[in-house]
């Protein structure tokens, strides 16, 4: 009898693994976000399941936000590395892969290049209401479109490393705060290059618009953490300032015709 539930013992220990609720997963992303990013109604394995992608403004906070159908996910091994694999009708441009590759004192995330072009996918904007302010008062609408010929991050003895380049373009961008149909559209940039240190570059310009939005930053590694730090500023053009005066003063602090921001 001892002997049968020793087996069982160890039989049970051998099988958790592979099938680990997909709530482990949807944990740890609560947990490496802040709560700000949720999958919702998690259903399968860690190795292959599926969950609803919301937004939210964090603990205690009741805006929230959620993409239409599901997120959908296989894990399994990649070479030497672990493979991670997402699907998602609404937004993912076809599958979108990653690779992470443990090591001694270290851990690295890939995004090789997308097979088929650069575009990883694209996302309404409204879906960033549920982040809260200054979201919520925002409300804003429009195309978010994410694109890359390739990532990596790592972390070396608890920094960040950042190295390639990624495209955020924001297409067709309104607000309720603004009586104008558009304002314009965006494109925020982010480069890095781990062998010149652990800072990843930003910069942000005005494609076309109204709203004229610049600024430069930097995406820091320091810490278990990466961190934001961002200097910019939004103008109106010539003939629009009335109509985007009050959403300049919630952009950004006013001096002037210009409203100046400041992130960390």
């Amino acid at each position: 009898m001892r002997w049968a539930v020793a087996g069982a013992a160890l039989g049970a220990a051998l099988a958790l693994p592979a099938f680990a609720p997909a709530a482990w997963v949807a944990g740890a992303v609560a947990d490496a976000t802040d709560a700000r990013v949720l999958l919702a109604d998690a259903r399968g394995t860690v190795w292959s399941g599926s969950a609803v992608m919301v937004l939210t403004g964090g603990p205690g906070s009741h805006d929230a936000s959620a993409l239409p159908g599901r997120v959908e996910w296989t894990l399994g091994l990649d070479g030497a590395a672990l493979g991670l694999r997402l699907r998602q009708a609404c937004c993912l441009q076809g599958e979108l892969r990653l690779r992470v590759r443990p090591g001694l004192g270290r851990i690295g995330v890939e995004l090789p290049p997308p097979a088929g072009g650069a575009v990883l996918g694209q996302w309404p904007a409204s879906w960033l209401v549920g982040l809260g302010t200054p979201w919520n008062t925002l409300q804003p609408s429009g195309a978010l479109q994410l694109s890359s010929s390739g990532l990596r991050f790592e972390q070396v003895q608890g920094r960040w490393r950042f190295s390639g380049q990624a495209e955020l373009a924001m297409s067709d961008m309104a607000s309720r705060m603004s009586t104008l149909e558009v304002l314009g559209s965006y494109r925020l940039s982010l480069q890095g290059d781990a062998a010149r240190g652990d800072a990843a570059q930003l910069q942000l310009q005005t494609t076309r618009g109204a709203l004229q939005l610049s600024g430069q930053g930097e995406l820091l590694g320091a810490g278990t953490a990466a961190r934001l730090r961002f200097n910019g500023q939004a103008s109106a053009a010539a003939g629009s300032e009335s109509a985007l005066g009050g959403l300049l003063n919630i952009i950004g602090r006013r001096q002037g015709a210009l409203s100046v921001i400041s992130i960390g």
